[in-house]
């Protein structure tokens, strides 16, 4: 889905992730915001928005972005809930016109997005199993718990382009560059799983700052993972998808 000439019937959706604002971002985050104002059509954020959960950051960011009119749908990411403060967060971006998604569904210019934060637990044969310890079966149940949130979601969805928006990772193509050991905090294939039960025209999440841009499900769902630090066929620290 690279980008081409803009045309009536296209809608193009920037993705960004790993923003992690924090008490410094302040006017650093204009520039980037004000292109992708003149690229696209929609806004997406996928996750760590805030660099440790805290609602000023959010404050922060949601000024950045009040220099823009785009419409923009988000998720939260591990850092967004790092000081327990999610449903301030998500509030303050609720009431600055960002639409938060965890769960819920939305469509703008004809197109549907469905969101979740995700979680991890690793991928194909490697992914944890709901066996031994409790707390094992609790950090699986979570891993469980996201992936029925998106398939809920993605059911009420009847637009012709669906977009998922996650934090964590769904495939393991997008995550490799990081090291091998914490593959399974990256993301969870369960994820992947639910995907290719419909017809989704793109998945976008971050968290992996060194993984790489493309890959698919194995059904073949487009997944971009869109971390600001990843290199991108814009060259700039945002995607550029059109549907």
């Amino acid at each position: 889905m690279a980008a081409g000439p803009r045309s009536a019937e296209m809608v193009r959706v920037a993705a960004v992730a790993d923003l992690h604002c924090s008490h410094n971002c302040p006017g650093t985050l204009l520039p980037l915001f004000n292109q992708i104002a003149q690229a696209a059509d929609v806004l997406a954020l996928c996750g760590d928005l805030t660099d440790y959960g805290h609602p000023d950051e959010a404050q922060a960011l949601v000024k950045e972005l009040s220099s823009i009119k785009l419409p923009t749908v988000a998720v939260l990411g591990n850092h967004d809930y790092e000081s327990d403060k999610a449903a301030e967060i998500r509030a303050i971006f609720t009431d600055a016109g960002i639409t938060t998604l965890d769960g819920e569904v939305t469509e703008i210019h004809g197109v549907g997005f469905a969101g979740v934060k995700g979680f991890c637990g690793g991928f194909g044969r490697g992914t944890l199993s709901a066996w031994g310890e409790p707390v094992i079966k609790e950090f699986v149940k979570e891993a469980i718990n996201e992936a029925v949130k998106l398939e809920t979601a993605l059911t009420r969805l009847d637009t012709r382009h669906k977009i998922v928006l996650m934090h964590y990772a769904p495939i393991r193509a997008t995550i490799e560059g990081e090291p091998l050991e914490i593959f399974p905090f990256l993301g969870s294939s369960r994820l992947a799983e639910t995907i290719d039960r419909f017809q989704v025209s793109a998945v976008v999440h971050g968290h992996a700052h060194r993984g790489k841009y493309e890959g698919r499900t194995p059904a073949g769902a487009p997944v971009y993972n869109v971390a600001m630090q990843i290199e991108k066929p814009t060259g700039r620290p945002y995607a550029l998808i059109e549907v």
